[in-house]
């Protein structure tokens, strides 16, 4: 199988602490990815963190306001396609998703043949690491309420840590990052992707709880979450009734 031309898109908020380190192991695991920093910070730590760690394949693009960690990746997928990258991988910057997983993200992605691959956390042979129980019921009651509503063939629909064909990169860049910000386009992206044709799957992984830095999850992302699950279902609504 040829080997493909992969991107790496990091959605970042005040990640100056931790975009060095998780660069190194990027580059690490995948030495010939292109990589994209989508950096919504208030200050230009984060950028200048970028900056000392010298790698030529990383880039970083600076917004003057923060606009969400959906509309960042949306942004750095576009980049990657420009680029030219025909696997795109999202991840967040603070080593909750194991870089370590990066090959086997790729290689799984084309092996299976899929438009999308999510790691997902709650699938055998996964794990979750340092998580308080506020967070592991939010995280169930929201899985639970968009597989109800959606019905898209997976468990988790609400981790960031992703795989994309080129296909589902287009139609990610055309169609999604309309039905609210935060974490809403989790799950639009998912649904997306499946009704407009193209295969999903899941594979095991290892998250871990941020343990640096700031948190992005507040009480008005939660709330916004389940308003935009509803949105989210008319939109499946729709896609069904373009096919049939």
């Amino acid at each position: 199988m040829e080997k493909p031309n992969v991107g790496v898109v990091i959605p970042a908020y005040n990640e100056s602490e931790n975009i060095g380190a998780l660069l190194s192991a990027i580059v690490s695991e995948l030495p010939d990815a292109s990589v994209i920093v989508v950096d919504d910070s208030p200050d230009d730590k984060t950028i200048q963190a970028v900056s000392a760690s010298g790698f030529s394949q990383v880039s970083v693009t600076h917004r003057e306001k923060k606009d969400g960690r959906g509309s960042a990746v949306i942004e750095g997928i576009r980049q990657c396609l420009a680029k030219g990258c025909d696997l795109i991988i999202e991840m967040d910057a603070d080593f909750s998703h194991p870089p370590k997983q990066l090959p086997e993200l790729v290689r799984v992605l084309q092996d299976r043949g899929l438009g999308m691959l999510v790691a997902s956390r709650y699938v055998s042979g996964s794990r979750i690491d340092h998580w308080p129980l506020s967070r592991r019921i939010f995280s169930r009651v929201a899985n639970i309420v968009a597989k109800t509503l959606l019905r898209v063939p997976v468990a988790d629909y609400t981790n960031g840590y992703r795989a994309y064909s080129r296909r589902a990169a287009e139609i990610i860049v055309a169609h999604c990052g309309k039905l609210g910000k935060g974490f809403i386009p989790l799950s639009e992206i998912l649904t997306n992707v499946y009704y407009r044709g193209l295969t999903v799957g899941e594979m095991p992984t290892h998250f871990v709880n941020r343990i640096r830095g700031e948190s992005s999850l507040n009480t008005t992302e939660i709330k916004n979450a389940f308003v935009g699950v509803l949105k989210i279902y008319g939109l499946k609504r729709r896609l069904l009734k373009e096919r049939s």
